[in-house]
């Protein structure tokens, strides 16, 4: 049996409902039964995952260990893979890993079937290995997730990985090698699990003789990505329900609970103050947005008023706009960077977000580099400043020299505040202070030698074009929200993430989203056929609802239905919702 928890320490019901749910995990293992644990936004997955490590350190490790075998914990992200090594102490009888690592290390040995099988997985494996005649004796890797064909290698991309241990997971050969190094199975946020991968684990070993206990921690609810397996049923798994919630006040929790009542939530402090508001914007009788991604929203500016009368209504109200304290959640970024004040940039990039994820050269130059240089430079803190710059950079001479450095610098913080990327990257390519990367500089002598034509017909060189005319204000503004130093975040950024407040704002602005649909549904039932989009909305709602631990506030710029504020009303009580 587990260890139980002395009744003293049982001081609230939160705590309890997380001991009866360790307590069943604990029987589970005890009985080499697989389960899975549905711990809902706020029950503490994680320290259930952890005191399951711990209680099999404790209980199994030596054997383990004695066996040459380990418990495997396959994490969703490297960072949560380092949380778990770093609170199990490394104990060697864990082997912690993200799934890719973790499928890289159980394949990688059965080069043979690797070599058999690449070509079938897609056909644009088929084309690179015929241009190069065939896949012959080359040696399957996998490193930084890139799909290469080299002389005498072949580079596997993340996606591939998880493909081929699928399909080996269907040789009996396989299965037993699996077994036999990793009698325990966890996987952490099962419900961004691979749909295939996951696929293959219950069908290969769950409810089978000489199969690996596995345990599923996660929260079906909080899928919000479309790769991920979501709920997962087996008649061979114990379902066990985290019923506590330890991150938010009862005001909040009270809401979660009715929007979701097949796993209520104790809270940790029941007597705990909290705030609870919902906006809505159905007075606005003007003409909305139309077209399939803003039908029904307000028009841009009006959201930027609305939002900005809510912000100074609750900073009345006691909250803490900083960034550190407060997140305001919206749902693209093509609506932060209207609100934020980068529009035009990120107008250059038609959508693609490429320059929220810094895969564009200046972006990545500007952010990660020049503007940490620059505000070393304006703090004076020159040796933070040349320590960014590194080896690119010779070091100062004579006074000559830190002289025409500092009116470089001075001339390129003026550029800054009152020209555009154009004039910077000019400025640059002159002074040379501090110097553009190698990319970036043919990108701009290309622009200087080559025909108005000749430019127009790489989209590269249009784009760079197109950036060349943004004020640099913009990438300013844009550097300080990658580096998080605002209050604001997207909708999907946040999963996991824990603030004092959180204010959301519901607008429309991605076709996948239709936040006043969903509410309508919950009241009149969800059409033939919409299961899957239903699930999408109403799970990224609950996401960013349970993300605050004291004070939530919801603003609709949508126009809500009837049906979508009755629905508020059975959640969040009528007396919370009011028209801006």
């Amino acid at each position: 049996m587990g260890i139980i928890m002395p009744e003293a320490i049982l001081s609230n019901q939160a705590e309890q409902a997380s001991q009866e749910a360790l307590e069943s995990i604990y029987s589970c293992i005890d009985h080499r039964k697989s389960f899975l644990l549905e711990a809902g936004a706020g029950a503490g997955k994680t320290y259930s995952l952890i005191k399951a490590l711990k209680y099999l350190i404790e209980k199994q490790s030596g054997e383990l260990l004695r066996r040459q075998q380990r418990i495997a914990c396959i994490t969703y992200t490297n960072v949560a893979r380092d949380e778990i090594e770093s609170r199990t102490d490394g104990h060697p009888a864990i082997f912690s890993s993200s799934i890719h690592a973790f499928c890289w290390s159980m394949i990688k040995d059965f080069q043979p079937f690797l070599r058999d099988k690449i070509s079938c997985l897609n056909e644009k494996w088929a084309e690179k290995l015929q241009a190069v005649d065939g896949i012959e004796i080359r040696k399957v890797e996998y490193e930084l997730g890139y799909q290469t064909v080299k002389e005498d290698r072949i580079f596997l991309g993340h996606d591939d990985v998880l493909s081929l241990t699928v399909l080996l997971m269907a040789q009996s050969k396989f299965r037993s090698i699996f077994t036999s190094r990793y009698p325990i199975v966890f996987i952490d946020e099962y419900q961004d699990t691979d749909k295939n991968f996951a696929n293959a684990l219950i069908t290969s070993f769950l409810g089978k003789d000489k199969s690996p206990l596995i345990g599923f921690f996660g929260d079906h609810w909080q899928k919000i990505y479309s790769s991920g397996c979501g709920k997962i049923e087996h008649e061979a798994l114990e379902i066990i329900g985290k019923k506590a919630n330890f991150r938010s006040v009862n005001t909040i929790v009270e809401g979660l609970n009715r929007m979701r009542p097949d796993l209520p939530q104790a809270v940790k402090d029941p007597d705990a103050e909290g705030f609870l508001a919902i906006y809505h914007t159905n007075y606005f009788k003007e003409e909305r947005r139309g077209g399939n991604h803003w039908k029904g929203d307000l028009p841009a500016d009006v959201v930027h008023q609305e939002l900005k009368f809510i912000r100074e209504y609750l900073a009345c109200e006691g909250w803490d706009f900083s960034a550190d304290k407060t997140k305001i959640l919206m749902l693209t970024h093509n609506a932060l960077a209207e609100e934020q004040g980068y529009s035009n940039l990120a107008e250059v990039f038609s959508g693609n977000e490429a320059f929220t994820k810094k895969e564009d050269a200046c972006i990545s130059f500007f952010v990660d580099i020049l503007e940490p240089v620059c505000t070393a430079y304006i703090d004076r803190r020159f040796g933070d400043m040349f320590a960014i710059l590194s080896s690119r950079t010779p070091a100062i001479q004579n006074h000559a020299q830190k002289k025409k450095w500092a009116e470089d610098m001075d001339k390129l913080i003026d550029l800054r505040e009152t020209s555009s990327i154009g004039a910077v990257l000019d400025h640059l390519m002159q002074t040379k202070r501090p110097r553009l990367p190698d990319k970036i500089e043919a990108k701009e002598r290309d622009l200087q030698h080559l025909s108005p034509e000749q430019i127009g017909e790489l989209d590269s060189l249009k784009r760079q074009c197109k950036l060349r005319e943004v004020r640099y204000q913009e990438v300013i503004l844009l550097s300080q929200f990658l580096n998080k130093h605002t209050p604001f975040a997207t909708k999907h950024g946040v999963k996991g993430a824990e603030f004092d407040n959180v204010l959301v704002v519901f607008g429309r602005g991605w076709n996948q989203y239709n936040f006043n649909q969903m509410l309508e549904w919950v009241e009149i039932g969800v059409p033939s056929g919409k299961q899957e989009t239903f699930e999408r909305n109403r799970n990224l709602f609950y996401v960013v609802c349970s993300r605050p631990k004291k004070r939530l506030a919801l603003l609709f710029t949508q126009e809500l239905s009837s049906d979508a504020i009755k629905t508020l009303a059975k959640w969040f009580g009528e007396s919370v919702i009011y028209s801006t």
